[in-house]
Protein backbone atom coordinates (compact mmCIF):
# COMPACT_ATOMS: atom_id res chain seq x y z
CA UNK A 1 0.00 0.00 0.00
CA UNK A 2 1.48 3.44 -0.74
CA UNK A 3 2.25 5.72 2.07
CA UNK A 4 0.14 9.18 1.82
CA UNK A 5 -0.03 12.39 4.36
CA UNK A 6 -3.03 14.00 4.81
CA UNK A 7 -4.61 16.77 6.40
CA UNK A 8 -7.17 18.58 8.88
CA UNK A 9 -6.95 22.25 9.79
CA UNK A 10 -8.63 24.14 12.53
CA UNK A 11 -8.91 27.24 13.76
CA UNK A 12 -9.63 29.04 17.18
CA UNK A 13 -9.60 32.52 18.89
CA UNK A 14 -7.00 33.17 21.72
CA UNK A 15 -5.26 35.19 23.29
CA UNK A 16 -1.38 35.60 24.43
CA UNK A 17 1.61 37.62 25.65
CA UNK A 18 5.56 36.89 24.94
CA UNK A 19 7.24 37.50 28.63
CA UNK A 20 10.76 37.42 27.41
CA UNK A 21 9.95 39.91 24.43
CA UNK A 22 10.63 43.38 24.10
CA UNK A 23 7.81 45.20 21.61
CA UNK A 24 3.87 45.07 20.85
CA UNK A 25 3.60 41.50 21.49
CA UNK A 26 5.24 41.58 24.93
CA UNK A 27 1.30 42.76 25.77
CA UNK A 28 -1.99 40.79 25.67
CA UNK A 29 -3.05 40.40 22.27
CA UNK A 30 -5.18 38.34 20.64
CA UNK A 31 -5.00 36.16 17.51
CA UNK A 32 -7.36 33.63 15.00
CA UNK A 33 -5.41 30.88 14.96
CA UNK A 34 -4.81 28.33 12.33
CA UNK A 35 -3.91 24.41 12.80
CA UNK A 36 -3.04 22.34 10.77
CA UNK A 37 -2.23 18.43 11.62
CA UNK A 38 -0.80 16.14 8.73
CA UNK A 39 -0.82 12.36 9.35
CA UNK A 40 1.02 9.92 7.28
CA UNK A 41 0.33 6.54 6.82
CA UNK A 42 -0.45 3.97 4.31
CA UNK A 43 -4.15 3.96 2.55
CA UNK A 44 -5.79 0.81 4.73
CA UNK A 45 -8.75 -1.60 3.05
CA UNK A 46 -11.01 0.94 3.90
CA UNK A 47 -9.39 3.44 1.64
CA UNK A 48 -8.39 5.54 4.10
CA UNK A 49 -5.03 6.97 6.29
CA UNK A 50 -6.90 8.01 9.03
CA UNK A 51 -10.25 8.91 9.35
CA UNK A 52 -10.64 12.85 9.26
CA UNK A 53 -13.95 12.48 11.87
CA UNK A 54 -11.68 11.03 14.16
CA UNK A 55 -8.64 13.48 13.74
CA UNK A 56 -10.81 15.65 14.19
CA UNK A 57 -12.37 14.42 17.45
CA UNK A 58 -9.44 14.52 18.66
CA UNK A 59 -7.47 17.63 18.13
CA UNK A 60 -10.57 19.37 19.51
CA UNK A 61 -10.28 17.31 22.48
CA UNK A 62 -7.37 17.60 23.27
CA UNK A 63 -6.47 21.11 21.80
CA UNK A 64 -8.98 23.12 20.46
CA UNK A 65 -11.16 23.04 23.24
CA UNK A 66 -8.49 23.43 25.97
CA UNK A 67 -6.71 26.95 23.99
CA UNK A 68 -10.11 28.38 22.36
CA UNK A 69 -11.29 31.46 23.78
CA UNK A 70 -8.23 31.45 26.36
CA UNK A 71 -5.03 33.13 27.69
CA UNK A 72 -2.96 30.36 26.22
CA UNK A 73 0.19 31.04 28.86
CA UNK A 74 -2.22 29.79 30.97
CA UNK A 75 -1.35 26.11 29.60
CA UNK A 76 2.04 27.45 27.68
CA UNK A 77 4.15 29.82 29.83
CA UNK A 78 5.84 31.15 26.92
CA UNK A 79 2.83 31.12 24.34
CA UNK A 80 5.01 31.34 20.98
CA UNK A 81 3.84 29.83 17.78
CA UNK A 82 6.87 27.74 18.38
CA UNK A 83 6.13 26.47 21.94
CA UNK A 84 2.52 26.73 20.96
CA UNK A 85 3.79 23.58 18.19
CA UNK A 86 5.53 21.41 20.31
CA UNK A 87 2.95 21.61 23.09
CA UNK A 88 0.27 20.61 20.25
CA UNK A 89 2.69 17.77 19.83
CA UNK A 90 2.90 16.21 22.63
CA UNK A 91 -1.03 16.37 22.78
CA UNK A 92 -1.81 14.47 19.20
CA UNK A 93 1.32 12.16 19.36
CA UNK A 94 0.03 9.34 22.17
CA UNK A 95 -3.71 9.65 20.06
CA UNK A 96 -2.63 9.75 16.59
CA UNK A 97 -0.26 7.22 14.75
CA UNK A 98 1.51 8.48 12.00
CA UNK A 99 1.47 11.67 13.30
CA UNK A 100 4.07 13.64 10.79
CA UNK A 101 3.42 17.46 11.23
CA UNK A 102 1.69 20.15 13.17
CA UNK A 103 1.47 23.51 11.73
CA UNK A 104 0.38 26.66 13.90
CA UNK A 105 -0.24 30.35 11.96
CA UNK A 106 -0.91 33.30 14.49
CA UNK A 107 -1.64 35.39 11.31
CA UNK A 108 -2.08 34.77 7.68
CA UNK A 109 1.22 34.56 6.90
CA UNK A 110 3.22 33.70 9.95
CA UNK A 111 3.52 30.07 11.33
CA UNK A 112 5.66 27.65 12.81
CA UNK A 113 6.09 23.63 11.69
CA UNK A 114 7.00 21.23 14.40
CA UNK A 115 7.78 17.57 12.93
CA UNK A 116 9.04 16.16 15.95
CA UNK A 117 12.58 15.93 15.69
Amino acid sequence: MPKLRIAKEFTFDAAHYLPDYHGKCERMHGHTYKLRVIVEGPVKKDGLVMDFMEIKKIVNERVVDKLDHSTINDTIKVASAENMCVWVWKQLKPKIRGLAEVRIWETANSFAIYTGK
